[in-house]
């Protein structure tokens, strides 16, 4: 299983937000490619970043800051954060990223979703952010009145080769995942899950590995808090 752990980007800083409120976040000191390194150091492979200043905009806004840390580090990255069109999609992958997340413009839009999976063949990462059974989009500011296991019923065969299921309730409050809701859409999903959202120790790591069709899991907050020490958590790796 593959450990991910994250780095929110926001004015060019490592932040961590509380259930996606960017006024709860907590900055940290450490650059982003400084903590990239740290993760390459430990022994991790695989890298979640979301720039949360492209969440806002809609633009590609630190694309040099990935450039440079898959650049540097060889890390397999997957990519999100209010990433609404191809050409952007585009611009990533030429930089590198393994995977592309797609969230709330794949949702107000199946034939994005269904376009950019031919486009990107193996590229696209489907993120699916729930909140008491429903997708939430914008920034986790709307609910989309759709059933997360409805909604992935209609696209499932649409080709994205990840998908990322993430409990809005849990995220940032290390309280950890969700797993009954994770296994539902594990269980219907015909590609492999992603866990985020609320790992507080390394019993969730352990218990993520019992679970069917699942890839792998993100790890943030607990990290940069400390709750969750790197050498552990590398660990895990084997």
């Amino acid at each position: 299983m593959k450990i991910f752990p994250a780095i929110d980007i926001k004015d060019k800083k490592c932040v961590r937000l509380i259930k996606g409120d960017f006024d709860n976040k907590t900055e940290y000191e450490i650059s982003p490619t400084e903590q990239a390194k740290k993760y390459k150091e430990h022994g991790f492979k695989n890298l979640h970043i979301v720039d949360l200043d492209g969440a806002l905009t809609g633009e590609v806004i630190n694309l040099n800051i990935i450039q440079d840390i898959i650049n540097k580090f060889d890390l397999k990255v997957e990519i999100g954060g209010g990433i609404r069109n191809l050409n952007n999609i585009k611009k990533y992958i030429e930089v590198g990223a393994e995977k592309v997340i797609l969230g709330s413009a794949a949702i107000k839009d199946k034939n994005f979703l269904k376009e950019a999976c031919v486009k990107f063949p193996n590229k696209i990462a489907l993120g699916l952010d729930d909140k008491d059974g429903y997708l939430s989009v914008s920034g986790w500011k709307e609910n989309s009145n759709q059933l997360t296991l409805d909604y992935l019923k209609e696209v499932n065969d649409y080709g994205f080769s990840r998908l990322i299921y993430t409990d809005i309730n849990r995220d940032g409050m290390k309280q950890s995942p969700n797993f009954e809701e994770t296994s539902k859409v594990s269980d219907i999903s015909n590609c492999p899950v992603i866990i985020s959202g609320g790992v507080s120790s390394i019993n969730d790591i352990k218990k993520a590995k019992t679970l069917k069709n699942i890839e792998g899991i993100i790890v943030g907050k607990a990290i940069y808090d400390g709750d969750i020490k790197l050498t552990d958590l590398a660990k895990e790796l084997n």
